[in-house]
């Protein structure tokens, strides 16, 4: 991966058209051909970026480009359309690279992981007359947490997080849209469970047709006191 933190401006052209203009930026090369633009707000997400797989060329910049300043043109040109993000460098102020190696990939962590085990021990938290079809429901996109049915005979989809936000909605709106196409399965609702769910999540998950469940992973786990709750 390749780190450059430098002054400068951007512009995607092609299907649609963006233009950051000239800031202190950290752009992100990876192996993968992606190219990655961050500011230093706006949580973990780029300002903008170029999806692999794409080629990165770097020119010298024009005599109209080298007069406000430019003094190196980045083109990131995507393989499978017209899409290119054009970064225009005014100044480089960091630049190193390092190998990463293979990444192990996601590990859920514990609370999920129990999240999970315990649902699907205890569906019928989700309504009477729920069961179990299977945990870790694998699709070729991933794994869906549980697929189950309810009290009627219908498959449902069910997505777990600690905490519920819209990244979340959208991962389980993809394995609907899959799981609807197999004629043994569909019709497929889901349901969306996390101990929190932000309210952007809830209104996402509403737009999309599916069910938001607030899980008390305490109660779950036997070991919340009902009798010493103020309410």
């Amino acid at each position: 991966m390749r780190l450059v933190i430098a002054r400068c401006s951007v512009d995607y052209v092609g299907r649609l058209k963006a233009h950051l203009p000239l800031a202190t930026r950290l752009l992100l090369v990876k192996a993968d051909g992606s190219v990655l633009v961050h500011s230093d707000g706006g949580s973990y997400k780029p300002l903008n970026w170029m999806s692999p797989p794409a080629r990165l060329s770097v020119s010298t910049p024009d005599e109209v480009d080298v007069e406000v300043g430019v003094i190196e043109q980045w083109t990131v040109q995507s393989a499978k359309t017209d899409d290119r993000l054009i970064i225009n460098i005014h100044e480089q102020l960091h630049d190193t690279s390092h190998e990463l190696g293979q990444d192990p990939g996601l590990i859920k962590d514990g609370v999920e992981a129990d999240l999970q085990r315990l649902l699907a021990e205890q569906i019928e938290t989700l309504g009477a007359g729920f069961s179990l079809i299977r945990r870790e429901y694998f699709t070729a996109i991933g794994p869906v947490d549980i697929l189950a049915r309810d009290a009627s005979g219908g498959t449902v989809a069910i997505e777990l997080k600690r905490r519920g936000d819209i990244d979340g909605v959208e991962q389980l709106t993809r394995y609907l849209e899959l799981l609807n196409r197999d004629p043994l399965l569909a019709p497929v609702r889901g349901i969306f469970a996390a101990q929190q769910i932000k309210p952007q999540a809830k209104v996402l998950a509403n737009d999309r047709g599916i069910d938001c469940v607030t899980l008390d992973y305490d109660a779950m786990r036997g070991v919340d006191d009902s009798e010493s709750r103020l309410f």
